[in-house]
């Protein structure tokens, strides 16, 4: 249910937690993660705007409150540069349509696998045609660990945080700007991990690499400082640089040498970037077939290999892979054979949900048919209409957000089998099952502080 007011909220859960002193004290975790925390997660994501906003404290403060603990990876990442492990590659899984539930899926899993490497994403991009504000995934994905009982970190991060070439092009200090915004929303919400990808502005035309980079890695350099001014007392943000934008030639050595020498050029001391996303023969979403069936991608692992060792030799914790969700089930294991550090997947989670045969054929149809009339424009020559459904309906996740929000439990049950079983599966491949003994070793978080909503402040005295 959705509560419509401060007051009716704070009553249904006065038998569980209780704003108290500033902050919150949970009396009934049993019953926060049995009954109430749905329906405050829900008042969070469709309550008015003040009632969202005291909901979404409530579910901050009480997850703390029963050790769900949201921080940075970065701590892994350096233990990773020193080569203190090896053989995992920790997934980052962005969690668009049915938000809760997939995301209660992902924690699910990771529980019956003791994974605790994964986190949870979500793009610039994405946050658009998902109506996903930084604020409301931060509470939600929060609110997913309550729900399933998870107790430890949780990893936050904000993917292809990317500046867009033509915008930039036409006024560079506007585009930077709204990068510098959307940094600041995600630092408030308590993200502890953030991907500036600027690698859109890589300018092929010079003959140096590093003209060709110098946009590149003086904007990343440039917004990474505003990350460390951010960044919450105790917590050292991981920082995600991008040298390849997906879906274009395959990284070299020596571009990444050029971007990572450049960046540190222009880097003040302390603790730089933990990662560097390149490009290895992927693209994001896959390539769709006429019949709307995704073309077989072959990966160079050799190349991801070579570029996660110079990363590590610039104390980095290695190189991370996008677009790999729709590879072969074969693929996966290779990742940490590789050295991989992280890898990036979504549209298979999406196929999933519209493509097992339990989504209901109804709401399908009227999603297909949204995509016809609202992406339009979009559509290519010579294009069939599954290829255009296809890569067109991540985009109704936003406009259809209540009505999938709102799916029976059955047919939820059926939906995340199918998901619960891709991701302990992925966890496998990956090498992150039985992790969590790794982060106890090498992750201590500082509790993000949040301030207290003056309307919950004024219902609760």
């Amino acid at each position: 249910m959705k509560y419509a007011s401060v007051p009716e909220m704070l009553r249904a859960v006065g038998g569980c937690l209780e704003p108290k002193n500033g902050g919150v004290k949970v009396t009934n975790p049993e019953r926060l993660r049995g009954e109430c925390i749905d329906d405050l997660v829900y008042t969070a994501v469709f309550g008015d705007q003040e009632t969202a906003a005291a909901a979404r404290w409530l579910v901050w403060q009480a997850a703390w409150e029963l050790g769900v603990q949201s921080t940075s990876i970065d701590a892994l990442y350096q233990a990773r540069a020193r080569e203190e492990y090896d053989g995992a590659t920790v997934p980052a899984v962005n969690v668009r349509g049915m938000a809760y539930d997939t995301a209660r899926a992902l924690v699910r899993a990771a529980r019956t696998k003791n994974c605790g490497a994964f986190i949870f994403e979500l793009a610039r991009s994405e946050m658009g045609y998902t109506f996903q504000t930084c604020e409301e995934y931060a509470t939600v994905v929060t609110a997913a660990s309550i729900r399933e009982g998870h107790q430890g970190p949780i990893f936050i991060q904000g993917d292809h945080y990317q500046a867009n070439a033509k915008k930039y092009a036409a006024d560079p200090d506007k585009e930077i700007d709204g990068l510098r915004t959307l940094i600041r929303e995600a630092v408030a919400a308590g993200y502890g991990n953030i991907d500036i990808d600027t690698s859109t502005l890589v300018d092929l035309g010079p003959e140096r690499l590093d003209e060709q980079q110098r946009h590149n890695y003086e904007r990343c350099a440039e917004l990474a400082r505003l990350v460390r001014q951010l960044e919450p007392p105790g917590v050292t943000i991981s920082i995600g640089g991008e040298i390849g934008e997906v879906g274009k030639h395959n990284s070299t050595v020596a571009e990444l040498k050029a971007y990572l020498d450049g960046f540190n050029r222009l880097w003040d001391g302390g603790r730089g970037l933990s990662k560097v996303s390149v490009q290895t023969g992927t693209s994001h979403g896959g390539v769709v077939l006429p019949d709307g069936s995704i073309a077989k991608v072959k990966i160079d692992f050799d190349t991801l290999r070579e570029l996660g060792n110079v990363a590590r030799e610039y104390g980095l914790g290695g190189a991370v892979q996008h677009g790999a969700s729709t590879l072969p089930a074969e693929a996966f294991g290779n990742f940490p054979n590789v050295g991989t550090l992280e890898v990036h997947l979504a549209t298979e989670f999406q196929n999933i949900a519209f493509d097992s045969g339990h989504f209901p054929k109804a709401l399908k149809d009227e999603v297909n048919q949204w995509c016809r009339e609202n992406c339009a424009d979009e559509a290519k020559e010579g294009e069939t209409d599954e290829q255009f459904v296809y890569k067109t309906r991540k985009k109704v996740w936003g406009p259809f957000k209540h009505e999938v929000w709102n799916l029976d439990s059955a047919t939820k049950s059926q939906v995340f089998q199918a998901l619960d079983d891709k991701f302990e599966f992925l966890y496998d491949q990956l090498g992150v099952t039985n992790t969590r003994p790794l982060l106890d070793k090498h992750i201590q978080p500082a509790k993000i502080s949040k301030p207290q909503p003056e309307s919950l402040k004024g219902a609760a005295s």
